[in-house]
């Protein structure tokens, strides 16, 4: 099934700002602590009696005989990172529903087409057990043609990696990233998030990692609410079977419901608690809500910020 690209262009008619300096932004959209940006011709201008001779443009004279004067845009782009998790667990629900995988595809088709527009430099990073492939940022039209092939491959792809490491997949990004980004995390967190601290240790290792190299880190948490945080199931007997490992578990969804609640939120509001003191941007995202939604929220949130 293909990326609905005419629904996703929408976004590119809205503004993505960043909160902090990252090297290259758009004079007067985003801030940058750096001077001297390079530029690129825009248009023609006719020439007004008394300015400048600087930019006139001699050859375009030559031939007709009138003056005008070129115009320049700045070059300067953000560079954002889109990385997403490709693990097992990320092309659950196999129901036929969208899964977190296509929902992590479509937002960054979505994000593409908004940087885009921005003139702004983007990136892919796919990982599962290790980082599986790295396109760095680029702004031409071929390389972003070549960003939504690959989006399109991974959102038809039907099994995912057997194992997930994000902490050393985001280290190694860290690593590789040399100027400073915004990087954007599509996951499931399931090797990490919903374990207890020694499991999240590594996890937040790997993003101090990433702010500690300047970067802006924004996360996805990607899930399906009604299975996977309301327990929201029939009260009879299931085999759950875990995407990565292959291990199985027999339960009654009544008898556990409360306890799995429970848990779940205690860990999901220490990690928040966690991201607000390393300054990243953890972003709860029921997959069943739709990309439009999400995205409309997020970019309304990244507005206020200004």
């Amino acid at each position: 099934m293909p990326i609905d690209h005419q629904q996703l262009q929408r976004f590119g008619r809205l503004e993505l700002l960043a909160k902090q300096a990252v090297e290259g932004f758009i004079t007067g959209l985003h801030k940058s602590p750096y001077h001297g940006f390079s530029v690129e011709f825009a248009e023609h201008r006719a020439y007004n009696s008394g300015e400048s001779t600087r930019h006139i443009d001699w050859k375009l004279y030559g031939r007709t005989d009138k003056m005008f004067v070129k115009r320049f845009e700045e070059e300067t782009n953000l560079r954002c990172q889109i990385v997403i998790d490709r693990s097992g667990s990320m092309f659950y629900p196999k129901d036929g529903s969208k899964s977190k995988v296509q929902f992590a595809c479509e937002s960054a088709a979505a994000l593409t087409y908004l940087l885009r527009n921005q003139r702004d430099a983007v990136g892919l990073t796919l990982f599962g057990e290790g980082i599986e492939a790295r396109t760095p940022a680029k702004s031409s039209s071929v390389h972003y043609n070549h960003l939504f092939n690959q989006l399109e491959g991974l959102y038809d792809q039907e099994e995912g990696s057997d194992q997930s490491n994000i902490s050393d997949s985001i280290h190694l990004l860290a690593e590789q990233v040399h100027k400073r980004s915004l990087v954007i995390i599509f996951s499931d967190f399931m090797d990490s998030v919903l374990k207890g601290e020694a499991e999240q240790a590594p996890l937040f290792q790997a993003l101090q990692h990433l702010r500690y190299n300047k970067h802006e880190v924004i996360l996805f948490h990607l899930f399906d609410k009604k299975t996977e945080v309301d327990f929201d199931l029939e009260n009879r007997p299931y085999e759950l079977i875990d995407l990565e490992s292959g291990d199985k578990i027999k339960l009654m969804p009544n008898e556990i419901r409360g306890y799995y609640t429970e848990q779940r939120d205690r860990k999901i509001k220490e990690v928040k608690l966690r991201c607000r003191q390393y300054r990243i941007d953890w972003n709860e995202t029921d997959t069943a809500e739709g990309v439009s939604k999400v995205l409309d929220r997020f970019i309304a949130k990244r507005m206020r910020m200004r």
